[in-house]
């Protein structure tokens, strides 16, 4: 079931969809390697809650909520 980045718990991975986006904001997610079947993994989160950690294609960045909204991934087991 696919779900937005923001609603991956720490800890857990997933399998990137689509982007829901276009314009810079895309291309900037796929400069940082997020394309569609990469796996991301929810690795930290600040200590306000915004933005998360992710490690994805070995390194970890930082996106906050209205970004990782417009990524959509599915859960893998």
């Amino acid at each position: 079931m696919n779900m937005p980045l923001h609603e991956l718990h720490m800890g857990e991975k997933a399998q990137v969809v689509a982007l829901t986006h276009s314009g810079a904001l895309r291309r900037r997610m796929l400069d940082l390697g997020i394309v569609p079947t990469s796996t991301i993994e929810a690795v930290r989160r600040s200590p306000a809650g915004d933005p998360v950690a992710y490690r994805v294609r070995g390194a970890v960045i930082a996106l906050r909520k209205e970004e990782a909204e417009l990524i959509m991934v599915a859960r893998l087991s």
